[in-house]
């Protein structure tokens, strides 16, 4: 099943900032997302929260899977180390 792909306003600002090696190693792995969803519970987060995560290198893509509307809203691309600090 093929999913739409939305980014929060903030994650296309915060993308600018990488380098170009990283932009297209992430971008490639939220295309793969986009085409080839994997299995919700192995990429869930832990803790009350709606946001599932896939790895890219050192970086983490964080995104929530909305099923109404088959898309895939990309929350937070980051390094490793501080990804995490100050998810909603």
């Amino acid at each position: 099943m093929i999913c739409v792909i939305e980014f929060r306003p903030s994650v296309l600002k915060g993308l600018k900032n990488f380098r170009k090696r990283d932009l297209i190693r992430i971008k490639k792995k939220i295309e793969e997302l986009g085409d080839n969803l994997p299995e919700p519970n192995t990429t869930k987060m832990k803790g009350d929260n709606d946001f599932h995560k896939i790895r890219s290198g050192d970086y983490r893509i964080i995104f929530e899977i909305h099923d109404d509307r088959v898309v895939i809203l990309i929350v937070k691309v980051g390094h490793r180390k501080d990804v995490y600090a100050n998810l909603l």
